[in-house]
C-alpha cells in the first residue's frame, strides 16, 4: 500500500468509528448532510419536527403551508355545509357546489379573522364552530410565521465549493491536491477556519476497517474571505498521498471530508459549512482557470460561474 502509516489519532473519525465504506456512500454528502439513515423511530416522531421545517427547501415548506391552509378550509366547509347552510346568512349557492363554495370561503375569512361580514354564522352551533376555527387560525398564522422568521433569521454560511478535487502542479516541481471555494452571497466572512479528513478503507486483520486522516494544508486559515480560496494539500514527503495512485484510491474507497468554520460579521455569529469528495471526483493533472478580472476601472471582478472550471496541465 502506497499510503503512508500515520499515527491514528481516535478524534479524527468523525463520529463514525471504524465503520467501512461500502458500495462508494460517502460518509458526508456534497450538501453536508450526514449520511446515515435512521430507523425504529415511532411513526408519529415529533422530535424532529421543527429542524425539518427549518431546513427543508422553500418550495417544500411553501407546499406544506400552502397545502396545511387549503386542508383547514375544505374540512370546516364540510362541516359547516353538514351542518346545513341555513345556519350562514347570506349564502347564496344554490348548487352544491355554490353551497360548498360559499362555506369554503367563510371559512377563509374566518381563519384568518377578515370577517368582511357578506356571511355570517347563525345559532350556537355553527357559531360554536367558527370561534374554534378562528382560535386554531391565529394559533396556526403565529406558527407559521415564527418558522418563517427562523428560516430567514437563522445562521448560515453559503459557501459554493468546486466541484472536482484536482491533482495540480504546485510550486516549482512538486503537485498539491485542490480545491477551492467561494462566497456565493455578498455578506463578509472572517476568521476562515478549514479542516480536511482523508479517510479510506484498509484490511485489518481480514476486516474492513475505516481510516481518517487529518491533511496538512498550505493554509489551514484565513483572516477575511473577499475573492475565491483555493485549498491545497501539498503532496510532498510529509503527506499520506504522495505516492497515491488513481487505482488504489478507488480500491480503498478513500474519500475527504471538508470542514469549514467562519464568524459571519452579519450574524455576529459562526457558522459552519460542510462537503466531501470522493476518488470518482478527483481530476488528475488539471488546473483551475481563474475566477476573477478587472473591468475597465480597474476593479476587481469575480465569476462565480468559474468556480469549478478547470484546464488540463500541458507537459
Amino acid at each position: 500500500m502506497s499510503i503512508r502509516e500515520q499515527k491514528i489519532n481516535p478524534e479524527n473519525d468523525l463520529g463514525f468509528g471504524p465503520q467501512p465504506v461500502i458500495k462508494s456512500q460517502p460518509l458526508i454528502n456534497k450538501d453536508g448532510s450526514v449520511n446515515v439513515r435512521r430507523k425504529g423511530l415511532a411513526f408519529f416522531n415529533t422530535a424532529d419536527n421543527y429542524h425539518t421545517l427549518i431546513k427543508m427547501s422553500w418550495g417544500k415548506f411553501w407546499l406544506i403551508v400552502l397545502s396545511g391552509y387549503l386542508f383547514a378550509n375544505l374540512f370546516f366547509a364540510t362541516i359547516y355545509v353538514s351542518i346545513g347552510m341555513n345556519s350562514l346568512d347570506g349564502a347564496t349557492g344554490i348548487t352544491p357546489y355554490g353551497r360548498f363554495l360559499d362555506a369554503f370561503f367563510f371559512s377563509a375569512q374566518t381563519i384568518s379573522t377578515v370577517g368582511y361580514g357578506h356571511i355570517s354564522p347563525r345559532g350556537v352551533v355553527a357559531n360554536s364552530v367558527a370561534a374554534i376555527e378562528s382560535m386554531m387560525g391565529l394559533l396556526a398564522f403565529a406558527l407559521a410565521t415564527g418558522l418563517l422568521y427562523g428560516r430567514f433569521s437563522k445562521p448560515s454560511a453559503k459557501i459554493v465549493y468546486s466541484d472536482n478535487l484536482l491533482v495540480s502542479p504546485y510550486q516549482e516541481s512538486g503537485k498539491g491536491l485542490m480545491f477551492r471555494i467561494s462566497n456565493l452571497r455578498k455578506n463578509v466572512l472572517i476568521d476562515l477556519g478549514i479542516e480536511v479528513i482523508f479517510s479510506y478503507n484498509e484490511i485489518v486483520n481480514g476486516k474492513a476497517t475505516r481510516r481518517f486522516f487529518p491533511l496538512e494544508l498550505e493554509r489551514s486559515n484565513v483572516s477575511i474571505l473577499t475573492l475565491n480560496w483555493t485549498i491545497v494539500h501539498p503532496l510532498d514527503e510529509n503527506s499520506p498521498l504522495a505516492e497515491i495512485t488513481p487505482d488504489e484510491l478507488e480500491r480503498t474507497q478513500a474519500s475527504f471530508s471538508v470542514l469549514l468554520k467562519a464568524f459571519d460579521d452579519t450574524f455576529s455569529q459562526t457558522v459552519h459549512s460542510r462537503t466531501s469528495y470522493t476518488y470518482a471526483d478527483m481530476v488528475w493533472d488539471a488546473k483551475f482557470v481563474p475566477m476573477f478580472e478587472r473591468d475597465e476601472d480597474g476593479r476587481i471582478v469575480l465569476d462565480m460561474s468559474k468556480i469549478s472550471l478547470f484546464g488540463s496541465v500541458v507537459q
